[in-house]
């Protein structure tokens, strides 16, 4: 029987190391690849081509939401859980409509990792119990009416505002994304014009509210 490959996505080497260590003690599954960022969460998904990512929300460089919906798009088969510190629905009303076919808190019982693995390989979704299923299907219905956090800014705004929030420099954003830094500058015009945040600082708060980065530091 064919193992189940699974990729992680975690910042956090430590985390990776644990949850590793427990799908290795799965039977039929096979870890495929690790990413600490969300650039390279995609390389990762291009280069691998796991079955499963299990992928964090908070990401350095791109955030997992985002992350989820460059790779679903491009790589379909691909199914993404939502392995996150946060329960409210907003994040998992984001993750859903980014395209994760599952939501798992990170402090599950192990237990549970292996029955949404499971139930994405089989094309099902998969939230976690702690999860208020009246609140989402209320949320949910909310959706076409309403706009998440995320809406205001294009793909590209949001990328611009993480690395802004993580604390790079014009000209350092500009590298990364390889543009020019006048470009960067435009985008981050638009970014305070959209949200109406006139200052850093007040970009930075408003990218730790909406889980662009943590507040952990």
């Amino acid at each position: 029987m064919t193992s189940v490959r699974v990729a992680l996505a975690d910042d956090h080497a430590i985390v990776r190391a644990g949850i590793r260590s427990l799908l290795e003690r799965m039977a039929g599954v096979e870890v495929s690849g690790e990413a600490s960022t969300g650039p390279q969460a995609l390389e990762v998904a291009a280069r691998d081509a796991p079955d499963v990512i299990l992928m964090d929300i908070a990401m350095p460089g791109l955030n997992g939401l985002d992350a989820t919906a460059r790779i679903v798009k491009e790589h379909p088969r691909v199914r993404v859980i939502i392995l996150s510190m946060y329960s409210s629905e907003e994040y998992v009303f984001q993750a859903l409509r980014s395209g994760a076919a599952g939501y798992l808190v990170k402090d599950s019982v192990p237990a549970e990792l292996e029955v949404a693995i499971q139930a994405v390989c089989r094309g099902e979704s998969y939230l976690s119990p702690r999860i208020s299923r009246k609140v989402l299907n209320d949320y949910l219905k909310r959706a076409e009416e309403s706009k998440g956090p995320f809406d205001p800014l294009t793909p590209r705004q949001r990328q611009i505002l993480q690395l802004m929030a993580e604390g790079k420099s014009t000209k350092e954003i500009a590298f990364t994304l390889q543009v020019s830094a006048k470009t960067v500058e435009t985008h981050r015009a638009q970014i305070m014009e959209r949200l109406q945040i006139f200052d850093v600082p007040g970009l930075v708060r408003y990218a730790i509210r909406i889980g662009l980065v943590s507040a952990e530091g």
